[in-house]
């Protein structure tokens, strides 16, 4: 038993009176913070360890509360203990959407979560961080630096890197363009869990920012985590631009318009998620994820391969990076 451990089961019996009950872990997430169940006379509780050397928990605290102004379905914070990174959360259950989701469920599921969108993007955002150029770029360069770079071990050329630039900055422009909202920036099928009333709940939102309306809808809908048909995706988005236009948050923008950005944003999002990926392996040590490097690869190629403006991306991805990733998987020399 490691002694913040210890500490941990300290703080719950000491400053909150909960009697000692045992601490079921929680699959952890892509972060250095860890969960743990409790359940105590009948009631479940979550516990969060976040060590605040590596993680800051006043946001999670700050965007849970506007989440609930807001009516939606976020855990409250019941405690905390800020200086050593503890809280103490309500449970929202176990069963996330990425287990839940099938052809008899999808349809329902993913209104819920259209329909939550929706209310989401209008919760108060002006004073959180921007999603602004640098952040944008900052994230792109995740695919450079860990993907090609740490993984792939690939040294592209002066001209190449001058063609990726490029690339990077009529995303961002794009991304820029677009009306700015609310953003949880990982809106998808692990992060939503589903709930018997007032579906779903949501989890892992303390990175929320001011930035570009359809990046949690890319998020949602060309999720990292599971596939669905393109016509289907499509229809969803659709289904999205009449809830959004009712709402008021697309005020004079066309259909075709958030479709297109649409696509460029999904372009950004999943060129970040790439090098995040390959990242928590040679970083991390985290090695779960390299399996879904291919398929959010594989939403950069059918994307950019409408937009004559991406060729060098689509080329780049689609004969080089993809065929060459998919051996290493094959040959397990990762």
């Amino acid at each position: 038993m490691s002694e913040r451990f210890k500490e941990l089961q300290n703080w719950l019996q000491t400053q909150l009176a909960l009697p000692l009950v045992q601490l079921v872990p929680i699959t952890n997430d892509a972060s250095f913070r860890r969960y743990y169940r409790a359940v105590v006379d009948g009631t479940s509780y979550i516990i969060m360890d976040a060590p605040p050397d590596k993680e800051n928990c006043t946001p999670f605290i700050e965007v849970a509360k506007r989440l609930q102004y807001s009516g939606l379905n976020a855990p409250r914070v019941i405690d905390y203990y800020l200086e050593r990174g503890f809280l103490l959360l309500t449970d929202l259950g176990s069963q996330l959407y990425l287990s839940a989701l099938t052809e008899e469920t999808v349809e329902k599921l993913y209104t819920d979560a259209l329909n939550t969108l929706v209310i989401m993007q209008k919760t108060a955002y002006d004073d959180l961080p921007r999603y602004d150029h640098r952040l944008l770029h900052q994230e792109m360069n995740l695919f450079s630096d860990w993907l090609l770079g740490q993984h792939l071990k690939w040294v592209l050329s002066p001209i190449e890197r001058s063609n990726l630039a490029t690339c990077f900055e009529l995303l961002s422009t794009t991304a820029l363009s677009q009306p700015q909202v609310f953003v949880h920036r990982d809106y998808h099928s692990r992060n939503l869990m589903v709930v018997p009333h007032h579906n779903p709940g949501i989890l892992d939102f303390q990175d929320a920012v001011k930035g570009p309306i359809t990046y949690d809808l890319v998020s949602l809908l060309r999720d990292c985590y599971i596939v669905w048909p393109q016509e289907r995706i499509q229809g969803w988005v659709r289904q999205y631009y009449s809830q959004a236009r009712r709402a008021s948050l697309l005020n004079q923008v066309t259909e075709s318009q958030l479709l297109y950005w649409f696509d460029w944003m999904g372009i950004q999002r999943h060129l970040k998620a790439s090098g995040i990926f390959a990242r928590l392996y040679h970083r991390d040590g985290k090695p779960g994820y390299l399996k879904d490097i291919p398929r959010t690869l594989n939403y950069i190629v059918e994307a950019s391969a409408n937009y004559p403006e991406l060729a060098f991306l689509y080329e780049l991805v689609s004969e080089r990076v993809l065929p060459v990733y998919q051996q290493t998987l094959l040959f397990n020399t990762i």
